[in-house]
Formats: C-alpha cells, structure tokens, sequence
C-alpha cells in the first residue's frame, strides 16, 4: 500500500474569493500582517501495490481527470 498526498492550489493569478474572505477574518480577528491568503485543497490517498513508479503515474491522472481543474489549478503529489 503506497499512501500519497495530493495539494492543489489555484494558479497565480486566478482570483481567490475565498482566500479574500479568510485574509479579512484574520484581519478582523486581530491577526495583524497576514497577506495574500491563497487557499486550497488535500486530498490523502492510498494506492495499492508497492509500485512507486505506477503509483505517482496513476495519481497524476486522477489529478488530470479529476482533483484537479488544470485551467486554474495546480496540483503535487507527494507519496509518503
């Protein structure tokens, strides 16, 4: 069983509402000197096998297909 961990973020420049909202509540919670809040994704995984090599090709296409929206996001994988 390999366990890997994927992180995606939107891509530079793509607007984030969200990380906008979080970096205001910070703010407002009195969190003096946080900036440009970027927020995202985790996703933990377990693959079978013991193949490493298949194991990272196979999670980058559940990134290409699914996890991930390619136009405005980013991902890594990490296997762990």
């Amino acid at each position: 069983m390999i366990k890997a961990r994927v992180t995606v973020t939107l891509k530079n420049g793509v607007l984030d509402p969200q990380g906008k909202a979080i970096e205001g509540a910070l703010g407002s919670l009195g969190f003096e000197g946080v900036g440009q809040v970027r927020q995202g994704k985790v996703f933990d995984l377990e693959v079978e096998g013991s193949d490493r090599t298949k194991a990272e090709a196979d999670l980058k296409a559940m990134c290409e297909k699914l996890l991930a929206n390619t136009v405005i996001e980013n991902y890594a994988i990490s296997l762990l």
